[in-house]
């Protein structure tokens, strides 16, 4: 597939009184045209981060200490903020956590959804206002044409969310960033915003990064699917090898913690303990002191990624060949015989 984006090497400090936090610390992946990536982790984790820098909407505080983000080849850390904002909306587009804080409570929905276009082409207001019609629609708002003159607080938390991602995709951006969008919705309306997302990408014909620390979200809307940890990718796959198959601890936490009809504890799992310090970056392993399978290697060295298939990625020193077996989660091992029964091929390699 042709790629759309590459993110190399990006390392992003933030300045704060107490000192530098280290908040993306050599982040690498890419993103081909017309597939879905999701990026999972925890809060604080740095997935948001992450994808502000690919929209150039880094705080002030923020300096980008190394790495470039290249869309189509191009360096958009090097572009100027003039540059930046023909982009946004435009060839890169985002879908934020909470349609409430992206929409104008003073606008109408009909100005707002309109707005890119204006912005973007030399289109006149009739023109842009039809064209927020056909969009509205094909996001599934009913009666679009009688709705432009309607406010943000005249709609429902679904029907919000949809807005804003009409507002998103009104341009055809050739990549959509869509931040948690479901996670202050019910499980309902999640699974309609999500079909929409898979649905509009074939129409639109557009690549997506999903954000989110849902696993669960991620299985039915992701083809690959990256594991961040303290500002860092710590397991890589397609969805259903990270799904299915996962190899690092953080990741069997991860999935320790979504609830499945076969769950039986009376209380759901919670990783222990927090994330590090990123003021003060732990050596080797970052995750170390809340993984249970822990070595005294993993508190000296940092572990590389150890190939699991050609298109999945571990950093885990239970990978290295020498390192003994531990007895892992019983639904980690429920995951590894769907996977095996799945590949049954591959598990008699």
């Amino acid at each position: 597939m042709d790629r759309i984006l590459d993110v190399k090497d990006l390392a992003i400090d933030f300045a704060t009184f107490a000192g530098p936090v280290h908040a993306i610390r050599h982040v690498n992946f890419h993103l081909d045209k017309g597939e879905t990536l999701a990026i999972v982790g925890e809060s604080g984790s740095g997935k948001s981060v992450t994808m502000r820098t690919v929209m150039g909407l880094l705080a002030n505080n923020a300096s980008i200490t190394s790495g470039e983000v290249l869309l189509e080849g191009d360096d958009i850390l090097k572009k100027s903020e003039k540059e930046m904002s023909a982009m946004r909306g435009n060839d890169v587009a985002m879908i934020f956590q909470d349609p409430m804080t992206s929409l104008d409570p003073t606008m109408t929905i009909g100005k707002q959804v309109a707005e890119p276009l204006l912005l973007h082409n030399d289109i006149s207001k009739k023109a842009a206002l039809k064209e927020a019609v056909r969009t509205l629609e094909l996001v599934g708002i009913n009666d679009a044409e009688s709705r432009l003159n309607d406010y943000p607080h005249q709609f429902s938390g679904g029907q919000r969310q949809r807005i804003v991602i009409a507002i998103a995709i009104i341009n055809h951006p050739k990549i959509l960033i869509a931040d948690e969008p479901t996670t202050a919705l019910d499980v309902t309306i999640q699974a309609q915003i999500i079909h929409l997302l898979k649905d509009l990408q074939t129409k639109i014909d557009t690549a997506i990064i999903f954000i989110t620390h849902d696993l669960g979200v991620v299985a039915g809307i992701a083809d690959r699917v990256e594991v961040m940890y303290a500002g860092k990718i710590i397991e890589y796959g397609d969805v259903d090898e990270v799904f299915y198959n996962p190899q690092h601890p953080y990741t069997w936490g991860l999935l320790e913690a979504m609830p499945t009809l076969e769950t039986k504890r009376s209380r759901l799992f919670a990783i222990p303990g927090t994330p590090p310090d990123l003021l003060d970056p732990p050596k080797g392993d970052a995750f170390a002191p809340r993984n249970p399978f822990a070595m005294q290697i993993d508190t000296e060295q940092e572990p590389p990624f150890f190939q699991v298939s050609p298109t999945h990625f571990a950093a885990t020193w239970l990978l290295h060949p020498d390192a003994p077996k531990v007895d892992v989660p019983d639904e980690i091992k429920r995951r590894w015989g769907i996977w095996a029964a799945k590949h049954p091929a591959k598990e008699a390699d």
